[in-house]
């Protein structure tokens, strides 16, 4: 994705902000909310995988598709 940038300087030449269009923006904020969805479906996956470890070891009980559903 290209975005069209202008910088905004103070006095001393210090970048101090960006200023972008705002339909750029809108497709950043849409690229970040995609991120941030895998990102907590692989969190998610992660900790499904180590609840399966621990009731293959026999640390966890093990729950029906009825009890699985029902906490949804």
């Amino acid at each position: 994705m290209r975005i069209a940038v202008d910088y905004l300087n103070d006095s001393d030449g210090n970048v101090k902000a960006v200023q972008l269009p705002l339909r750029d923006w809108q497709k950043v904020l849409a690229e970040l909310k995609r991120y941030e969805q895998a990102l907590k479906l692989r969190s998610d996956l992660k900790d499904a995988l180590k609840d399966v470890e621990k009731m293959r070891a026999g640390k966890a009980s093990k729950q029906t598709l009825h009890e699985f559903l029902a906490d949804l």
